[in-house]
């Protein structure tokens, strides 16, 4: 019997991709501030039902937030730092003229962080009674993941990285070991929970705001969490951990036509037979944590909860691999009996087999159909909107894709040709708006465009290439280059092919 669909994903919507940092703002990066706020209010103009999202966790290697140190954890860098002025914790915020087209994090990251420093300084001088007893319940309702993250930022900034080469005492979490650094260092502890309060209840608002002009946020959920983090720290019996504490083996996907080695990501794996002995409680907590946060999730690499590919942790690349089975169908069950029917997308790119959309199907997970690889390979590629099912989530590219301008100028002939016959002359002038018409128009219930497309940004402005070890996630635009033209034409658009939002 297949599970429930989730009505916000079984009706008519559009929305658009961007993440917190792409926003404009005068500190270096986009974050829950004024630009967020003005943002939600263009989205609403522009006749929008979601605003999608990248994980909201602390950006691990290489800036990524696919790559964090917690899974529960808001990232501190999207804090907005007026409102920190605005109580009276940060005495002055200093213009260093950073980019606005470009996150230099190498700057952005240490003067964020000493900003925050400063207001703890200032919270622990200034705040209120009833502050302090905000902090403190906050802390108290979330102590299930925020305490052993609170002590693993204290430790990482102590010894640094990977916790498994901390002291043993440490790394294997000795209650008396850890009770001393918690007493030595409790000032600190109480920096990183202050830091955690202060997004929550900033990120609340943003969300209560999009919530009142009727949009929901939709955010993501990487299938696997990094090595260095407190996640596999503080749970690392549920990992494929060796007696040293690091990874046995590693995830990654298999080669195919793009790559003849495959992808190795380098992600512990979840020993799945022991997170059930639990209920797989991990699990549960995070997604309830994180639907407290937004509205929809998209749950990355879907396919590895029916199959995941499993790498030696010696090996360099995935061509050693093995495929080994996941939790399935009990795994998705035992969701949906204690959270509810979740409002789930499934990233079911890449290698999909029968069985992977048969536990798809089951769970009522609507799957995603990118515009971009569906031309080249004739009139059955599952990407053609004729080929799309109602519950199906339509995208031009995502965060991992060129823009839709740069897909186009890079595109092969036979991929060219196909897309002119099948979406007509527009593509040759218009390529961005040209594919955002069509899946529009299309029976999918859902569609997301990537705001870099709304723009017809070109190539230069793209916020991932796979694989790419450095120059991503850093991408931002400026008000100046958005005129009133493009939440117009979306308005239009979402009205006349039935998409406009549900206001509350």
């Amino acid at each position: 019997m297949n599970l429930p669909l989730h009505p916000l994903l079984n009706r008519r919507t559009s929305g658009v991709l961007l993440h917190i940092t792409s926003l404009p703002g005068p500190h270096g990066s986009g974050d829950l501030g004024a630009g967020a706020r003005h943002f939600v209010d263009w989205l609403a103009a522009a006749g929008q039902s979601l605003w999608q999202i990248l994980p909201l966790n602390p950006a691990g290697a290489g800036h990524s937030p696919y790559q964090s140190v917690s899974a529960f954890a808001g990232d501190p860098g999207l804090i907005d730092l007026q409102e920190l002025v605005d109580r009276g914790w940060l005495p002055w915020l200093p213009h260093l003229g950073f980019d606005h087209h470009r996150c230099d994090f190498a700057r952005v990251t240490p003067y964020r962080m000493n900003c925050l420093r400063q207001a703890w300084e200032g919270f622990c001088a200034k705040a209120s009674q009833g502050c302090a007893d905000g902090l403190a319940q906050f802390a108290h309702e979330h102590a299930h993941w925020l305490d052993d993250y609170a002590l693993f930022m204290v430790l990482h900034d102590h010894h640094g990285a990977p916790w498994s080469e901390w002291p043993t005492e440490l790394a294997q979490r000795d209650p008396e070991a850890l009770a001393r650094v918690e007493a030595l260092a409790g000032h600190e502890v109480g920096f990183w929970k202050f830091v955690q309060w202060r997004f929550w209840l900033q990120w609340q608002a943003l969300r209560d705001r999009a919530h009142e002009r009727g949009i929901h946020i939709a955010g993501d959920a990487p299938i696997f969490v990094a090595h260095h983090s407190a996640d596999v720290w503080a749970h690392a019996s549920e990992f494929e951990l060796d007696e040293q504490h690091n990874p046995a083996v590693v995830a990654g996907v298999p080669p195919d036509y793009f790559s003849a080695t495959g992808q190795r990501w380098g992600n512990p794996l979840y020993r799945w037979d022991t997170m059930a002995q639990t209920g797989h409680r991990w699990w549960k907590d995070r997604l309830a944590h994180l639907f407290k946060q937004v509205d929809v999730v998209r749950l990355d690499h879907f396919r590895g909860f029916e199959a995941h590919w499993e790498i030696p942790a010696s090996e360099p690349t995935a061509v050693a691999g093995r495929w080994q089975p996941g939790p399935g169908t009990a795994f998705f069950d035992g969701l949906q009996a204690e959270l509810g029917t979740l409002a789930i997308i499934a990233e079911d790119l890449g290698l999909i087999t029968d069985t992977v959309t048969a536990l798809r199907n089951h769970c009522g997970y609507p799957g995603m159909r990118i515009l971009h690889f569906a031309f080249g390979s004739g009139p059955h590629n599952p990407y053609l909107p004729h080929n799309y099912e109602h519950h199906t989530v339509a995208y031009t590219g995502t965060h991992d894709n060129d823009t839709t301008v740069g897909w186009w100028k890079s595109a092969s002939p036979a991929e060219k040709a196909d897309a002119l016959a099948y979406l007509g002359p527009g593509m040759a002038t218009e390529p961005h708006w040209t594919m955002v018409r069509a899946l529009s128009a299309s029976v999918a219930n859902t569609l997301i465009m990537p705001f870099q497309d709304v723009l017809g940004l070109d190539g230069t402005h793209r916020m991932n290439t796979p694989g790419l070890a450095t120059g991503c996630w850093q991408w931002r635009f400026a008000w100046s280059q958005v005129d009133h033209t493009p939440a117009e034409r979306l308005y239009a658009l979402a009205k006349v092919h039935g998409r406009l939002p549900q206001r509350p």
